[in-house]
């Protein structure tokens, strides 16, 4: 009898404990408003969504001088061999 009981109280536990899982909402659908003609998957985000915050850093440029963009006027001549 106290087996019975045990496997009575088991499974309305496990039942209640199932139900209580099962209240999650399923994710939102997107359909594109396009056609891939390709065969492949479109990728569609939500268009209310904002995004994600993106530091980006503070380096000041600095132009570079004309003259470092010149190629150089001498040429050195090859070194002998012995």
């Amino acid at each position: 009898m106290r087996l019975q009981t045990f496997k009575l109280i088991f499974s309305v536990s496990a039942a209640l404990a199932l139900a209580a899982c099962g209240g999650e909402e399923a994710e939102p659908a997107y359909e594109a408003d396009a056609t891939d003609e390709s065969g492949g998957e479109l990728i569609v985000t939500d268009p209310e969504e904002t995004g994600v915050a993106v530091d980006l850093p503070e380096t000041p440029m600095t132009p570079v001088p004309p003259e470092a963009t010149q190629p150089p006027t001498e040429t050195v001549p090859p070194a002998e061999a012995e």
